[in-house]
C-alpha cells in the first residue's frame, strides 16, 4: 500500500461517531413511559431500541432522498419496532403526540463518547483542524453537538449545505474546503462502514471506519463494501491520534 500523505486535518461523522445517539435513543423510548410497553423485559428493550436505531426498512434513506419528512421517518421506525414486537400501531393522533414528545426528550439525552474530547484535546494541541460532516440538516445536528458539549466542533456540513448527503463526494469535499486543507490530507471518520469510510476514500480522504468494540453501530453495512477498500479500522477514537502522527 502507498505511503498516505501526512494528516493536516481531521472531518468526523456524528451519530454513533461523536454523540452516542443509540443510548439516547433507548433512554428516550422508555422514558416515554407508553403504557403497553411497560411488560418489556430489559431484553425487549434492548430488541426494541436496536430495531429502532438500525432501520432495516431504510426510512431514513427515505427521507434523504426527499420522500418522507424527518418526522414520518421517524414514526414509520417506531410502527415497526412496535409491530416487531407484537404491538398494535399507533393512530394517527398518537404518532403525532408520540413523534413531540420524542423531539423534545431526546436532546436531554445526548452525550460525547468518552473517547472525543481526548481526542479532540490532542487535535488542539497539535494544531489540527478538525469537524464534522453529517447525513443530516445542519442546525439539527448543531443543536446536537451543542447539548452533548460539543460546542468546540465549529465546521459543521450538514445535508442542506450542500444539497448531497454521503457517500456523495461533494459534502466530503465541502468538510475538507472549510478546513482549508487538501482531501488526501484530511481523516474522514465514521461509524458506518459504506458511508463514511468507503465513501470518504471515493471521495479523496482518508477513510476510517469506527467499528466500536464496546458500542458496536447499529449500522454496520459490511455486506455493502468491497472488503478491499483503501479504508482503515479503529475499534476506539483513541487510535487515532497514532494515525494522524506528529
Amino acid at each position: 500500500m502507498p505511503l498516505r500523505p501526512q494528516v493536516r486535518g481531521v472531518l468526523f461523522d456524528i451519530d454513533e461517531t461523536l454523540v452516542d445517539l443509540q443510548a439516547a435513543m433507548g433512554t428516550t423510548l422508555q422514558g416515554l413511559g407508553e403504557k403497553d410497553l411497560a411488560h418489556f423485559t430489559p431484553a425487549d428493550w434492548n430488541t426494541y431500541t436496536s430495531l429502532f436505531a438500525a432501520d432495516p426498512q431504510g426510512h431514513y434513506d427515505a427521507y434523504l432522498a426527499g420522500h418522507l419528512s424527518f418526522a414520518d421517518q421517524r414514526v414509520l421506525r417506531v410502527q415497526h419496532a412496535r409491530e416487531q414486537a407484537g404491538l398494535a400501531p399507533l393512530d394517527s393522533d398518537a404518532a403525532r403526540m408520540w413523534n413531540e414528545a420524542y423531539e423534545e426528550m431526546l436532546p436531554l439525552h445526548f452525550r460525547a463518547f468518552d473517547d472525543v474530547v481526548p481526542l479532540l484535546d490532542e487535535l488542539d494541541m497539535r494544531g489540527i483542524p478538525y469537524g464534522a460532516v453529517s447525513n443530516n440538516v445542519h442546525d439539527y445536528q448543531r443543536s446536537k453537538l451543542d447539548a452533548a458539549g460539543l460546542q468546540r466542533i465549529e465546521v459543521l456540513v450538514g445535508i442542506d449545505s450542500v444539497g448531497a448527503a454521503k457517500p456523495d463526494p461533494a459534502i466530503f469535499l465541502e468538510g475538507v474546503r472549510l478546513l482549508g486543507t487538501e482531501p488526501g490530507q484530511t481523516l474522514y471518520i465514521g461509524d458506518n462502514l459504506r458511508v463514511d469510510a468507503v465513501g470518504a476514500c471515493a471521495a479523496g480522504l482518508q477513510g476510517i471506519w469506527l467499528d466500536r468494540a464496546e458500542n458496536p453501530s447499529p449500522v454496520r453495512q459490511e455486506s455493502d463494501a468491497p472488503a478491499d477498500g483503501d479504508f482503515r479500522t479503529v475499534r476506539s477514537l483513541s487510535e487515532v491520534a497514532a494515525l494522524v502522527g506528529s
